[in-house]
């Protein structure tokens, strides 16, 4: 992960950047806000901008804005100013992280922004037969598509391919198409020249540029908007971008990769993407296995979580009871890896006298998984009495068919008044962040944020980022 510092930060800039270079991070600095814009519009490029509460940073945050560059920023302040970090985050700054610098701190705010590991810890077969596919396709010069679902590591691979390729040694560059509105992904892909749009001050390199050379990585990319797509497979296919307001074509000499948590080929059928621009991704296709479809992996990422934050929280490492690893064995894991670091990260936290026992493993998504459980269940039933089989009421149990089957809650209810209720409270239990609710309900990031503006409208409370409950409204 790139990282730019803004700012003296009162003398603590070079304890600030060592523990961020530890913790794997590419760090430069500059002094002031003019001096960062100009560095950003160069294609020097960052993943996450670290300022001074001291300087200017609604014009930090106003500037990026204007010239359309989607940059996560934390204000940095000496002692923790509650005036002061209330102002940042007013003026559009994500956190506010108090000075001076604390190592375990600063390296979670890292953490948030990007996962800059490429080694994957696994045992089963499923995962070593992935592993040995994109070693293969790793030193070529072909397109790969990842697929999986949320939390199967699909970034990591693509670091993974990048660090096995020629290209090792240049730059990866990765793009969230998910994370950055439509209006600024075309400037954050291609550039921009001076004059462009209103607030482009000067010219701006954008990513194929700042990547040009090494791997651009064009996360979640079904999330793209067709028109988009349209200039995207130009770009793949001549090799050459235009700038936003350019007139001149620029040559670029780039690995392209992607991923996707959806399947592209429904996508194309729904005409949502792109025949052409399919096919010219899924040149290689890397499917990540979900963490179920991997159990002998379960144990063993476990093991590592558990030594990670065991060390991270300075605590001795607890061991697994039996009955807990029977749990761990047994669960849906529908958040798949990402799921399985927090549960452990929590069972670390909650374990007693030294060990993990099942009630230090607190689950996610229990009802999903009873459901699915019972789903299964029914599944096999049929299967064995070649009928339909009992189909689950609202409080779990078998009904026959013919019985009311719809659980009482929503009878009286419309079909449109239970699609806002689900939408809502996926929202809620995300806390606010669409693009993970996007990924539990199954839609695009663009038709959620039009339904919760559509909500809104009609009065009713919609969830900010960073709100774990409705407000009233």
């Amino acid at each position: 992960m790139r990282l730019l510092i803004v700012g003296s930060l009162d003398g603590y800039i070079a304890s600030a950047g060592k523990i961020a270079l530890d913790s794997g991070a590419k760090v430069a600095h500059v002094d002031d806000v003019d001096q960062a814009m100009a560095s950003l519009r160069a294609g020097k490029g960052a993943d996450l901008l670290m300022i001074d509460v001291g300087l200017d940073v609604a014009a930090m945050v106003k500037a990026l804005e204007q010239e359309r560059i989607a940059i996560p920023v934390i204000a940095c302040g000496v002692r923790a100013d509650p005036q002061k970090a209330a102002a940042a985050i007013r003026a559009g700054a994500k956190e506010y992280v108090p000075l001076p610098p604390d190592a375990e701190l600063i390296a979670a705010v890292l953490a948030a922004v990007a996962e800059e590991t490429t080694a994957f810890i696994y045992a089963d077969p499923r995962m070593a037969e992935v592993l040995r596919l994109a070693e293969q396709v790793a030193g070529s010069q072909a397109s790969v598509l990842i697929t999986g679902e949320s939390g199967t590591g699909k970034e990591v691979m693509a670091r993974y391919i990048h660090t096995k390729s020629k290209r090792a040694g240049k730059t990866f560059v990765s793009v969230n198409c998910a994370a950055i509105p439509e209006n600024l992904l075309e400037s954050e892909l291609f550039g921009h020249e001076k004059g462009a749009f209103t607030g482009a001050v000067a010219r701006r390199i954008g990513k194929f540029e700042e990547a040009d050379g090494g791997t651009l990585l064009l996360d979640e990319i079904s999330e793209m908007h067709p028109r988009l797509q349209a200039k995207l497979l130009r770009a793949i296919q001549e090799r050459e971008i235009d700038r936003v307001g350019g007139t001149q074509p620029i040559k670029v000499d780039i690995r392209l990769l992607a991923t996707s948590n959806r399947d592209l080929e429904e996508e194309v059928k729904a005409g949502t993407f792109r025949e052409d621009l399919y096919f010219r991704l899924n040149v290689v296709a890397v499917e990540m296995p979900a963490l179920r479809e991997r159990p002998q992996d379960i144990q063993v990422l476990a093991d590592h979580f558990v030594r990670k934050y065991s060390e991270a929280n300075a605590v001795p490492k607890p061991l697994f009871s039996p009955e807990a690893r029977e749990v761990l064995a047994g669960h849906h894991w529908r958040g798949n890896v990402r799921e399985l670091e927090n549960t452990m990260h929590r069972a670390v936290l909650l374990a007693r006298d030294g060990k993990i026992a099942p009630e230090s493993i607190v689950l996610t998504g229990g009802k999903l998984a009873r459901e699915d459980a019972v789903s299964r269940a029914a599944n096999a039933a049929s299967t064995v009495t070649g009928g339909p089989a009992p189909l689950p009421n609202a409080a779990g149990a078998a009904v026959e068919e013919g019985e009311d089957a719809v659980p009482v809650k929503l009878v009286g209810k419309t079909v449109a008044e239970v699609e806002r209720d689900l939408i809502i409270n996926t929202l809620e239990h995300c806390l606010g962040n669409r693009t993970h609710a996007a990924n539990i309900l199954g839609i695009s990031i663009r038709t959620l944020r039009n339904k919760l503006k559509l909500y809104s409208q009609e009065g009713f409370a919609v969830p900010m980022p960073g709100e774990g409950e409705a407000r009233s409204a």
